[in-house]
């Protein structure tokens, strides 16, 4: 990863929690959510890299004291849809190129640009963000 991809994340205060468990929400598994969060985007994914649950890591949100840790999440979350605009923007402006065969043997190349991806990039670039989920879908 070069530099101009490296993810920082933001400061924030952990989650201040009444019993502090080790399979629980500690201080590291937070970082640990927020981190893969920011690599992928998907609550999913950072839930499954911190060793959670998506619906407890909704809870763990909506807490009191939470709001540094909300904030965070925001902000990373945000950033991760920021970077994935840009891929898909940069993919639409220089295109792709893709091997050409012709009976197993290669013959050249074919450079095209995915008009699909390039309106999906526009749609992505003037829609309004994403509302908060509440939880997992089908909970409150």
């Amino acid at each position: 990863m070069d530099e101009s991809h490296k993810i920082i994340l933001p400061h924030f205060t952990p989650v201040p929690l009444a019993r502090s468990r080790k399979d629980g929400w500690t201080p590291a598994r937070q970082r640990i959510f927020l981190a893969a969060l920011a690599a992928t985007g998907l609550v999913s994914r950072a839930a499954k890299a911190a060793e959670m649950g998506v619906t407890s890591a909704y809870n763990l949100r909506r807490r009191k004291g939470a709001e540094s840790f909300a904030a965070a999440w925001d902000q990373v979350e945000r950033a991760a849809r920021d970077r994935a605009l840009a891929y898909v923007i940069e993919h639409v402006i220089n295109g792709e190129t893709r091997p050409r065969f012709y009976r197993g043997r290669f013959v050249g190349t074919v450079h095209r640009v995915d008009q699909k991806v390039m309106l999906a990039a526009v749609r992505a670039m003037y829609a309004e963000p994403p509302r908060r989920r509440q939880g997992p879908a089908g909970s409150k």
